[in-house]
């Protein structure tokens, strides 16, 4: 199985700082919704994991995030492919539990859903938060260079970090590897 994992916010939408409360603040990020039906298409499996903690602070319900994901599912499928597994944490920041990342818990859930190893498996994200929980668990950091990713590349990344501009990069080179690395 070709598996990708991607973070939500800032890698496949654009992010806020005031959280992505609505469907209509739910805006693909150009190229985006192309890129996840290109990787489908091309036999890869594109899942999710992304931090929520807008639904601890009230911001926004589970029906509201649930729309949030049926759109990115319906614009994806209209593009020809689909997404796998959208896992999310609920949590606040202070809430101490393992699915928020940079804990692991997400990504081990989907490798256990799936039923394959994390080592070496791609995890996008556009923070340093994603870079560590990737590297918890064996996978391959990438970071991409929208939503808070150019802030995160003025830091220090986590040795063998990849870099991209957006996730169109990401699934040219996935999909013909050697033209984009």
């Amino acid at each position: 199985m070709k598996l990708l994992i991607l973070d939500r916010d800032g890698v496949i939408n654009q992010d806020s700082d005031a959280y992505i409360k609505s469907v209509e603040e739910w805006i693909p990020i150009p190229g985006s919704i192309e890129a996840i039906a290109a990787l489908s298409q091309a036999g890869w499996t594109v899942a999710v994991a992304t931090n929520q903690s807008g639904i601890a602070r009230g911001y926004y319900s589970l029906d509201t995030l649930q729309a949030m994901h049926d759109e990115l599912r319906r614009q994806v499928g209209e593009a020809g492919g689909q997404v796998g597994a959208i896992l999310f944490c609920p949590h606040g920041p202070d809430d101490g539990c393992d699915c928020r990342k940079p804990s692991p818990g997400m990504l081990r859930a989907i490798g256990e859903h799936y039923d394959v190893p994390l080592d070496g498996i791609w995890f996008v994200g556009d923070s340093y938060s994603d870079l560590a929980a990737g590297l918890s668990v064996g996978a391959q950091p990438v970071l991409v260079k929208t939503g808070k990713g150019l802030k995160t590349a003025a830091g220090v990344l986590p040795q063998g970090t990849l870099q991209f501009d957006d996730l169109a990069a990401v699934a040219k080179a996935l999909i013909n590897p050697g033209t984009a690395l």
